[in-house]
Formats: C-alpha cells, sequence, structure tokens
C-alpha cells in the first residue's frame, strides 16, 4: 500500500495516475486551498455527495468552521470572511463535506508537519508556475522561486519548511518527493534558486532525478513539456544511493515511448450531439478585431477541409487570447461570430488525461455558489485543466518511483 500527500493537488492528476496503474494506495492528506479544485477533486475521486453530515448547520456555524482555512476562490488571494458570506449555504456545505473526504489541509502555509499523522511513502509538489512560466516573463515577472519574493512559485519553500518541521519532531521523512513544474525551472533566470533548493534536499539526505518530460512522448497529442524531480531518501548510506543511481540508469524516463493517439480522439466535433454543440457555441467567440489577430497569429488544428495537425500547444489557464493550445474550424449559426473555436473544457480535460465520466460528474454537480452564478464556469474549467499535470506522463513516473521503492525494499 502506498502512502501518499498531493500538496498543491488541483483536481487530483496524481491519484489518477495510480487509480489507472491500478496501484493500492492510502490518500493521508491533499493541500489546496482552491476551493474550485477542493470541490472537483472531491467529485472526480469519490463521486456525487449523497449524504452531507453538515446539512445541519446554518451558515454562521458554516462560515466559522471555513473561514481560518486560508481558502481562495480565484486562487491568487486569500477569502475573507466577507467573501464566505457571500456564498450560498448549499455551496459551503458541500465544500465542507469535501474537505473532509480528501482530507484537505488546505493553505499549505498553515500546514504543520505535527498536521502529517502517518508515514509517507510519497509526497507530490507541483507549486504554482505562474512566476516561472515564459508568459510571466513576458509580464515582466522574473521573480521566480527566490526565497525573497512574495508570490505564489514561492510556496516552494513551505514544502522546505514542512520538511525541517519533519526533522525537529523525529517524523520520518517521506520516502520519495516528487516535484512537477515547468521546465523553465533549470532555466539562467531561475537556475541559482533551483540549485540551492536541490542543495536542500540532499542535505535532508535525498537523491535528486530530474526528467524533462513531453507528453508528446507518452501518447498524448499535446506539446507540453515539464520538468519533474523524483527525490529519493536515502540518508548518508552510500551503498543505497548507489542501488537508486543505478535503477535511474537503467529506467531513463527519456528513452519510454508511446505511441501517439490521433488527436481526432480528444476531439468533440459531433455536433449532431447537442452537449458537444452546446459547448462548441460556447467557445466560439464575437468576431471581433483582436479575436481576427488571434486566428492570424494561432495554428488551425483543424482546418476548414476537416484535416488535422498532430497535436495542440500547451493547454495553459485560458484559450480565449494569444498563444492559445490552437483553432478549431466553426461556423457558427448566430451573427457576428469568429470563424473559429478555441477548445472546450471538455476537450482540454480529456487532453490532460482525465476521462468524460470524470468531466461529466463536474457539469451534473454544478452548484450555484450565489443566485447567478455556478462554480464550474467555463472559464474556471479551463483553469482546473490547464494547471493539472499530464495523466499518462504521470503513470510512466509513478511507475519509475514505485520500481525504485520495490529496490529499496529488497535491501
Amino acid at each position: 500500500m502506498i502512502r501518499i500527500i498531493e500538496a498543491f493537488s488541483g483536481i487530483g492528476s496524481q491519484s489518477k495516475a495510480l487509480q489507472n496503474l491500478g496501484v493500492k494506495y492510502e490518500l493521508i492528506s491533499t493541500i489546496e486551498w482552491d476551493v474550485h479544485a477542493i470541490y472537483a477533486y472531491d467529485l472526480i475521486h469519490n463521486g456525487p455527495q449523497t449524504k452531507n453530515k453538515y446539512d445541519s448547520w446554518n451558515k454562521e456555524e458554516l462560515i466559522n468552521h471555513l473561514k481560518n482555512r486560508g481558502l481562495s476562490f480565484n486562487g491568487k488571494t486569500q477569502m475573507s470572511e466577507k467573501s464566505l458570506r457571500i456564498l450560498g449555504v448549499d455551496f459551503l456545505r458541500r465544500l465542507a463535506l469535501s474537505i473532509d473526504r480528501t482530507k484537505n489541509l488546505s493553505n499549505i502555509t498553515e500546514v504543520r508537519a505535527s498536521d502529517i499523522k502517518n508515514e509517507v511513502d510519497i509526497f507530490t509538489y507541483s507549486f504554482p508556475c505562474q512566476d516561472l512560466s515564459i508568459s510571466g516573463f513576458w509580464r515582466g515577472n522574473i521573480s521566480g522561486i527566490d526565497r525573497k519574493s512574495k508570490n505564489r512559485s514561492n510556496m516552494l519553500w513551505e514544502v522546505e519548511r514542512i520538511l525541517h518541521e519533519m526533522n525537529e519532531i523525529n517524523h520520518k521523512l517521506p520516502k520519495v518527493l516528487l516535484m512537477e513544474n515547468v521546465s523553465s525551472i533549470e532555466s539562467e533566470l531561475h537556475s541559482e534558486n533551483f540549485e540551492y533548493w536541490k542543495k536542500c534536499l540532499r542535505k535532508l539526505g535525498y537523491f535528486n532525478q530530474i526528467y524533462h518530460l513531453n507528453a508528446l512522448n507518452f501518447g498524448v497529442p499535446q506539446n507540453r513539456k515539464r520538468a519533474f524531480m523524483i527525490s529519493v531518501y536515502v540518508g548518508n548510506d552510500l551503498f543505497k544511493e548507489e542501488k537508486v543511481v543505478n535503477y535511474f540508469k537503467g529506467n531513463d524516463l527519456t528513452k519510454r515511448k508511446k505511441t501517439l493517439r490521433n488527436l481526432k480522439d480528444f476531439l468533440r466535433l459531433d455536433y449532431s450531439n447537442s452537449m458537444y454543440l452546446s459547448e462548441a457555441n460556447l467557445s466560439n467567440p464575437n468576431d471581433t478585431p483582436s479575436r481576427r489577430k488571434i486566428q492570424e497569429l494561432n495554428n488551425m488544428i483543424v482546418s476548414k477541409d476537416g484535416s488535422y495537425v498532430g497535436a495542440i500547444n500547451t493547454i495553459t489557464t485560458k484559450q480565449d487570447r494569444h498563444p492559445n493550445s490552437g483553432l478549431i474550424y466553426f461556423e457558427s449559426s448566430h451573427q457576428g461570430k469568429s470563424q473559429y473555436r478555441n477548445l472546450t473544457p471538455r476537450e482540454c480535460f480529456l487532453l490532460m488525461g482525465f476521462s468524460e465520466n470524470d468531466y461529466q460528474v463536474l457539469i451534473e454537480n454544478n452548484l450555484h455558489t450565489k443566485s447567478n452564478s455556478r462554480i464550474f464556469t467555463k472559464e474556471k474549467m479551463i483553469r482546473l485543466a490547464g494547471n493539472s499535470i499530464v495523466v499518462p506522463v504521470l503513470e510512466e513516473v509513478f511507475a519509475s518511483i514505485i520500481g525504485v521503492l520495490m529496490v529499496l525494499e529488497k535491501d
């Protein structure tokens, strides 16, 4: 049984990969502050909520229960008590239950080593990439993971704090740490801080193996390259470290290849299906000068003649912008619309390795947060997908981690 903590857990791509592999695992905790991701994770992995122990709680009781958890509605800033009060009581009840069902410790800045009650086999941390990404650089953001910066990517150092606290209270460190982030974390701009992080892990007793993996090589037609660092605890045992080094030499993830699937398998172009047509219409922007510029600058992944490209660009947290993942020719029945559409949220989920059922359970449980607004808007769903990790890539990464754990278990 693999015991796992998912920090910055999002919609649970790590758990999804383990499930797909058929691995028996125990989720010790998730750590996530975004209320959309918390609720979505719960629905995808635990199914619709039927009985809710919070149904008898009134709004005041729910707010008192949730207000000190450091939750966020926009993924950028912490919600105030006033913001919580705007939300409907039904959603607050569902959110409270989602936190319970996902064993969520909420805001990582509030998590202490003493909150981790069990020994941990794998601790994953896919901390925010906005301040490391190329798009962040274009906006003039070069702070990256600098310890002194006050940004979202700085959350990396909360992981360091938790590990040191575990040492201080004599709690066994996780056997394996798994980091995922944009490949630019090793760029010249950020290399000094990242080297410092790797040295911190070495001092704690971890051997670090870094891969830059592209979803294209794992069967998914999405040009998405990400950095993965597997840190294996070896302590001061040189023999154990040698075993780990030899394992990774013989099991190089960069040499694993899967047949690239056809992009057509992931797109929903059957507009005789009213649901797919409705989603396509919602992703068809107005014909404006800025949208014409977007059409001029971005790839047409499905052309008017029905031809496809081999793969899309990286799915980010927004589609209606430049650059985006690619455009699909679309003839709208409405006046004033562009002759293209963006990827729908459903297609984004599929291209991240989630199933149609995973997406559908969110749509079927899309609650109102207030009278005229639902928790899962089109934009929020795309953000959830863009912030996630391609599941088939994680499947191979976890297969490698389980392999190295088996080697250590033999010893």
